[in-house]
């Protein structure tokens, strides 16, 4: 039998709000980097996992990817995604 598709909601801390959906997927938590630049402007960079160590993973990668890009800094948040 086919897995039911739902929607998925992540409520950042500054109030950003993005749904996933529908999915079938076993997502539970959404990553969000905001890299800043060397112009001033921001760079965004999104994505699900399945797990909070999953998404975890995410930032060891970030700290390689600010230096060789030559971010002048970044935001790295998780958070756990609610069904809806």
């Amino acid at each position: 039998m086919a897995r039911k598709k739902r929607y998925l909601t992540a409520s950042m801390a500054d109030g950003y709000v993005k749904t996933i959906g529908p999915t079938a997927a076993p997502f539970t938590h959404f990553w969000r980097i905001v890299a800043q630049l060397e112009n001033g402007k921001t760079e965004v960079f999104w994505g699900h996992a399945g797990s909070l160590k999953e998404a975890s993973r995410k930032k060891v990668a970030t700290d390689e990817a600010a230096r060789q890009r030559g971010w002048t800094g970044f935001d790295f948040e998780v958070v756990e995604l609610t069904e809806s």
